[in-house]
């Protein structure tokens, strides 16, 4: 089977230029990443899948490649914002007749079932990992106090204005960075790797302060948790057993209340599961694709 790899641009119904990139050729399989993340945190997805799958993986407008130019004081960072660019995504990678799997990291989490409800009929199964159905900093480290520690952060980071990115961007530069990560657990240190880590440290240096805590801000004001028990598409939800951003009883009340969902929780694993254990979730979405999709019957029909 051809690997091809396309790129491009999606246009929002704004006129937000949105850049995604395809991988593979198959079914598609389209990622959505957590806020203040680009594309590199599904290399390893990506690989595993390419045979078999078109992997469509996109930045977030502010985000990767994506239009980055937005003043942070009107700028729409909501999910239901995102949920609206990932649909323009999906339309620019593919047949407007094809059901595809949605897999969405912490923030994707909230922008791939947004996307669910707004277009049902474009759902053919939901991987929601590592996040949560709204409320996010209420529930963030696992104590609901939380919110008004993000309140205080946005407020100071407004306040000081533009020059909040010359002082952030040295500090995510430091050699500190990764004894930092590894020191409060931001990341298991036994199985990350240090250069995945940097793609990301990298990434949010380039980002406005404001920009990010606006997105971060939108996380909370986000909730779709009393529509959980409407989705009828096979689900699988992920969590980590040491993830300090979101409580594992987050997914398990979510994998409880979606009629169709299963769960996973990954031990040993942190926030950033996906670079510290891709074999364990590639190997657990092969069984789900087998089992609950017969992934290999639309395989054979494209020509695998």
């Amino acid at each position: 089977m051809s690997q091809q790899v396309r790129t491009g641009y999606a246009t929002a119904d704004d006129g937000t230029e949105l850049y995604w990139r395809a991988v593979g050729q198959g079914p598609r399989l389209i990622c959505c990443n957590g806020v203040g993340v680009s594309t590199f945190f599904w290399r390893y997805l990506v690989e595993h899948f390419r045979d078999r799958f078109t992997v469509v993986v996109w930045d977030y407008r502010a985000h990767g490649r994506s239009r980055r130019a937005f003043d942070p004081h009107s700028a729409d960072l909501s999910i239901g914002r995102h949920a609206q660019d990932l649909h323009a995504v999906l339309e620019a990678t593919g047949p407007s007749s094809e059901r595809v799997i949605f897999v969405g990291h912490s923030m994707g989490c909230q922008v791939l079932l947004e996307h669910h409800l707004r277009y049902p009929e474009r759902t053919r199964a939901l991987i929601p990992m590592l996040g949560t159905a709204g409320g996010a900093l209420t529930t963030f480290g696992g104590w609901s106090g939380s919110i008004y520690v993000f309140k205080a952060i946005h407020k100071l980071l407004f306040k000081a204005g533009p020059i909040t990115t010359q002082l952030m961007r040295p500090a995510l530069h430091s050699p500190l960075a990764w004894p930092f990560a590894r020191k409060f657990k931001l990341v298991d240190p036994l199985y990350t790797n240090k250069e995945d880590l940097q793609h990301y440290v990298q990434h949010m240096a380039s980002i406005d302060p404001r920009v990010f805590i606006e997105s971060v801000m939108q996380l909370n004001d986000h909730n779709v948790w009393d529509d959980l028990p409407s989705i009828d598409r096979p689900t699988l939800v992920i969590a980590a057993e040491n993830d300090t951003f979101t409580p594992i009883w987050c997914a398990r009340d979510m994998a409880g209340a979606i009629p169709a969902a299963e769960l996973l929780v990954l031990a040993d694993a942190s926030h950033a599961a996906l670079i510290e254990q891709p074999e364990t979730i590639n190997h657990r979405l092969e069984r789900f694709f087998r089992e609950r999709l017969a992934v290999e019957e639309d395989i054979r029909a494209t020509g695998g």
